[in-house]
């Protein structure tokens, strides 16, 4: 596959993706959570208060500021990332429509209780896992949602600090403005939204980071074999990863060998104790999982370093 071939492969990968995650946030939140009137963080979950308190549609609400973030970022985040949060704005906006228009509805104008009534916390529950794998979709294949998702990845480039964390404190503020809005009722039915809808924020975000952390989680391997050179140039031509030849000396044997390290994705462990098995069954093995690698083929170091006066 040629480098041209390769970027158009990623680029539709990446796409398709961020369309399957849009489309199981969107049925997510029409489905389980807009029929109880729970309210989310985000853009999305600002919308929908304002929907519930006003009934002005809430895609409708989520295109308007939508549109005033994306003239905020888009110096910072760049036209090539914010090519795919435009697409992902506007696909989230054409398929909350849809699923809406496609829904039966109640006497209120909501779609339907599907879990039945009495089902609040199941369907948030439900609702919530689903959305915060679709957001971590999303993310993962370098797409935004736009609204408080801008904002993350705003700071997530410069800083080191988790999408989920930067979610929470906005989220917070959004559920939180519910206390303000009268037409959800009294104190105690206003009180009752705030929890649920903080429920949303937390479920929500610990699925998009376990579900980020997971994909990026690294792993060590401790090789020690006799057919050591053999080892690394079948590491290193398969996986294209670096090997480190350590010097060891067994204080059993009394004998020096050779130690591979190498450091790796956690998803390509069960290739390499492949090769590792085909060329030496008798290799002894050590994995680790490792805090966090920085460097070439992994993560940034997204620290500042203050300049020298």
């Amino acid at each position: 596959m040629t480098l041209d071939h390769k970027v158009i492969w990623n680029e539709v990968k990446d796409y398709s993706f961020i369309t399957l995650g849009v489309m199981l946030y969107s049925a997510a939140f029409t489905v389980f959570l807009m029929p109880y009137q729970i309210v989310a963080g985000g853009v999305t979950g600002l919308s929908a208060i304002i929907y519930y308190a006003t009934g002005f549609h809430l895609e409708n609400t989520y295109l308007i500021i939508n549109g005033i973030l994306l003239l905020v970022a888009l110096r910072i985040l760049g036209l090539k990332f914010m090519m795919k949060t435009i697409y992902g704005i506007f696909m989230l906006y054409a398929t909350l429509a849809f699923f809406q228009a496609i829904m039966p509805t109640q006497e209120s104008g909501l779609p339907i209780k599907l879990l039945g009534e009495g089902q609040d916390f199941m369907s948030m529950a439900i609702g919530s896992i689903a959305s915060g794998i679709a957001l971590a979709i999303i993310f993962l294949n370098n797409g935004s949602t736009g609204g408080t998702d801008i904002i993350a990845a705003s700071i997530n480039k410069y800083r080191d600090v988790s999408l989920g964390s930067v979610l929470i404190a906005a989220d917070f503020c959004i559920i939180g403005s519910c206390m303000f809005f009268p037409q959800f009722g009294d104190y105690i039915e206003r009180a009752h939204k705030v929890v649920f809808g903080f429920c949303v924020m937390v479920i929500e975000n610990f699925m998009l980071d376990y579900m980020m952390n997971a994909r990026r989680q690294s792993v060590q391997f401790m090789i020690f074999t006799n057919k050591w050179q053999e080892m690394a140039n079948a590491i290193g031509t398969e996986t294209k990863h670096g090997v480190t030849i350590l010097d060891g000396h067994g204080w059993y044997t009394g004998k020096s060998r050779k130690v591979l390290c190498v450091l790796a994705k956690k998803r390509e462990s069960v290739g390499i104790f492949r090769l590792i098995k085909m060329i030496d069954p008798q290799a002894f093995v050590s994995q680790s999982s490792v805090i966090g690698v920085y460097g070439e083929g992994f993560d940034q170091m997204k620290v500042s370093v203050k300049k020298k006066e």
